[in-house]
């Protein structure tokens, strides 16, 4: 029998995320984006959502994408 997770709110979600990794949640027309350090970042990130929430990443955001170098 499959276990049963408690849902969780996005917004719960993108504070962990954001505390935890170095990275930042731009705003696209009132939907998050995430806005990442490195494509090993958002690997980490990824999994870390997955594990600790059980929803895919783009559950969450409406997309991710890399920063540009300053």
């Amino acid at each position: 029998m499959a276990a049963i997770r408690e849902t969780v709110e996005p917004d719960h979600i993108i504070q962990c995320v954001v505390s935890e990794f170095p990275c930042r949640v731009l705003w696209s027309e009132g939907r998050p984006c995430l806005e990442y350090q490195r494509e090993e970042d958002l690997k980490v990130i990824t999994a870390y959502v997955e594990v600790n929430f059980g929803v895919d990443l783009l559950d969450v955001f409406f997309t991710a994408v890399e920063s540009l170098p300053a």
